[in-house]
């Protein structure tokens, strides 16, 4: 009897892997939509780059830090008319020693599940807590003491796994745009997709808080998705605070709220 290779086993132990991962994602999908109770979202701080000053920040760190965007999900949720009082929760989680994986440049297919399947290995291994993930958002947010007009990497939030990496300013002034970018993490995980246009600014009409104002600029809000407040069809600006952000009708349909 022939011995089968690991060659040829290697395709079939993937397939397996990942026939696996996808039930358990549809799982994920169903319940983490269902809005009949509130969405737990755990921030797991990380600093990123080594440096005592983030580390002084992340000490500095509470639930009450992300009080904001429970406040802000549940203003939202009584504009659209959902029928749940509080739609998620935020809390601080425990710290975490490792740094995610990063975006691969090369965007390929294959390159994106690999990585997606190396992130998931990652926060298996990194989650510093045994509770079901069947309804939580594990977002691993990373502080960086980063530098003046220098954008840090982009963050990324997936629904296959419901889990958001945010990369963060360990700077108390910049405390409320990271909860924005938390929130736009937060939805990704549910459903929502960006609505940037190709330049890096708000698609029209997708991307605005509200499409149907007269006169149309300047809007008042930006959409969640897209995080800036349009100017003009050409100039918009980033929102000072989740105050300033909307979800807009179409984002309300991605996350369930609306049938």
């Amino acid at each position: 009897m022939k011995i089968l290779s690991f060659n040829f086993l290697r395709p079939l132990l993937l397939l397996g892997v990942l026939f696996a991962v996808g039930g358990i994602t549809a799982h994920q999908i169903v319940y983490s939509r269902s809005w009949y109770a509130p969405l737990e979202v755990v921030v797991y701080p990380i600093n990123a780059d080594s440096s005592i000053e983030t580390h002084n920040y992340i000490n500095t760190l509470s639930t009450d830090t992300f009080a904001e965007i429970d406040d802000w999900f549940k203003t939202e949720a009584k504009r659209h008319k959902v029928p749940i009082y509080q739609p998620v929760k935020v809390r601080l989680g425990d710290r975490v020693d490792s740094v995610p994986p990063p975006l691969p440049v090369d965007k390929g297919v294959l390159r994106t599940v690999m990585w997606g399947l190396h992130l998931r290995y990652w926060v298996w291994r990194n989650t510093p807590d045994n509770d079901s993930n069947l309804r939580r958002v594990r977002v691993f947010a990373a502080y960086y003491q980063g530098e003046d007009d220098t954008p840090l990497a982009h963050s990324v939030g997936l629904q296959q796994g419901l889990i958001g990496v945010v990369n963060a300013f360990a700077d108390t002034r910049q405390t409320p745009q990271n909860n924005i970018i938390i929130a736009h993490e937060i939805l990704h995980t549910v459903g929502a997709s960006d609505k940037y246009n190709s330049f890096g600014g708000p698609e029209f009409p997708y991307g605005y808080a509200n499409p149907n104002r007269e006169p149309l600029y300047p809007q008042r809000y930006a959409e969640i998705m897209v995080g800036r407040i349009p100017t003009s069809p050409y100039s918009s600006y980033m929102a000072t605070s989740l105050k300033s952000v909307r979800i807009n009708p179409l984002t309300a349909s991605e996350i369930a709220w609306y049938d």
